[in-house]
């Protein structure tokens, strides 16, 4: 019997990439994907669960489903992800609504879960997260121009505040000839910009041989049919001269680094076992903008870690005007059940919340001076769409990431198709975004 299954992916790119999977498979059994829960047979919602805001989130969403489980719109609720891996039990006793569960490493096991459901059953499926496949057929829910290539699974960092380890289990790294399999087909569907992703990409292939693979990956992965290549994360303490020298000869590859840092202080990235000192990130940033032409630097920064007081917050904001790094999304600290930095002393919220504020206010300040030095210039750009309220068309440059950094503004006497490349002078600047004109 064939079902209609929607589905809802929340969180990360890798976490989208894992639902994209699972709806190839789905429809390859036979059932319906739909776009709409209002309707369908199952709604699978793939949960994020790497903060207690995120696993609010998934919650919020569960029990929207079941309103509509309510209201006889639809029949059955499955849960995945990483939410469901950290709070299984819970799940199943707090949300009776919930009629299967799958946890990280049962992913596989999607088209089991939904025909279980349907019959009646309350599958709840979680295997080994050390094993489980990663590759996969996939159903992209991006925007036909771009998609992501996600290259391993897990994570060995072990950083004291984050759950990621515990949830995805062991890094792995994807076998090279699979990947560029997929890549390839990815470019000849006309994927023009190919997003290079995983919780960790720099250590790709150094749980082979314990050497680094990713400068060799890239050099592949340009001579694909691709016009851009972007990279996230790389972590500054397994940077090879091999990549910089990769990410600053290959064309394709977007002069664009996506840097995760958290902290600057000394003290707290000793005790978050960061891998790194301040004099180190210093140095490394100083080489990759002599090294990489026209670089841009993104990065995530926590407020009220533990160790945080007023004079190592100060020296945060400082490290950043100092750097100017022209991307960085700023968190508040999370204590997570779980991780050792929950167990250590810390700010309270509100004033992690404050810190927050007052660090993104040096982060605005970066921007502006970064817009305000683009002015004059001509950069390609991703053509994404025409808004009707703005008239004018939306777009990125090799600058910003979809869905995290905003875009570029832009007008054009001629008629635009959305992932269409086009040149456009920067002419000025609203809401901290750049404005410009076609060329």
């Amino acid at each position: 019997m064939s079902y209609r299954v929607a589905f809802i992916s929340l969180g990360c790119a890798k976490n989208q990439v894992n639902c994209e999977q699972m709806m190839a498979a789905v429809q390859k059994a036979g059932h319906t994907v739909l776009a709409d829960p209002d309707g369908a047979d199952v709604a699978v919602v793939n949960t994020c669960g790497f903060l207690a805001s995120a696993c609010q989130e998934a919650i919020d969403t569960i029990l929207q489903m079941a309103e509509l489980k309510t209201a006889g719109k639809l029949r059955k609720i499955v849960v995945t992800g990483c939410m469901a891996q950290r709070y299984r039990e819970d799940v199943l006793r707090e949300l009776p609504e919930v009629d299967g569960i799958l946890g990280t490493g049962s992913y596989g096991g999607i088209v089991d879960a939904v025909e279980g459901v349907m019959a009646g059953e309350r599958p709840a499926r979680f295997d080994n997260i050390h094993t489980c496949a990663q590759a996969g057929e996939r159903i992209l829910t991006t925007p036909p121009w771009y998609a992501y290539l996600r290259i391993a699974e897990g994570c060995d960092n072990c950083c004291a505040y984050c759950v990621i380890p515990s949830l995805r289990g062991r890094y792995r790294s994807r076998p090279m000839a699979g990947l560029l399999e997929e890549a390839r087909e990815l470019s000849d569907a006309g994927v023009k910009e190919c997003i290079v992703i995983a919780q960790d990409i720099t250590r790709y292939g150094t749980d082979w041989d314990g050497q680094h693979h990713l400068a060799e990956l890239l050099h592949e992965l340009c001579k694909l049919n691709f016009r851009w290549i972007r990279l996230h994360y790389l972590y500054p303490d397994e940077i090879t001269e091999e990549l910089i020298d990769a990410i600053a000869s290959e064309e394709k590859v977007c002069s664009y680094i996506d840097l995760p840092i958290q902290h600057c202080n000394d003290t707290i990235l000793k005790k978050m076992n960061r891998r790194d000192t301040k004099a180190e990130l210093t140095e490394l940033l100083g080489r990759l903008r002599a090294r990489i032409p026209g670089l841009v630097l993104r990065t995530t920064l926590i407020t009220g870690l533990p160790y945080e007081d007023d004079a190592a917050f100060e020296e945060l904001c400082g490290f950043l005007r100092d750097m100017k790094i022209e991307r960085a999304g700023v968190f508040p600290f999370s204590p997570e059940d779980g991780t050792p930095a929950a167990r250590m002393e810390h700010v309270s919220m509100e004033e992690a919340l404050r810190r927050k504020e007052l660090l993104e206010d040096v982060q605005s300040d970066i921007i502006d001076a970064y817009n305000e030095s683009c002015l004059g210039t001509v950069r390609e750009v991703l053509c994404e769409g025409f808004d009707t309220q703005a008239q004018r068309y939306t777009g990125r440059s090799y600058a910003e990431s979809p869905g995290i950094d905003g875009g570029i503004w832009f007008t054009s006497p001629e008629e635009l198709s959305p992932g269409t490349f086009v040149r456009v002078r920067l002419t000025g600047t609203m809401d901290g975004e750049l404005t410009g004109e076609t060329v």
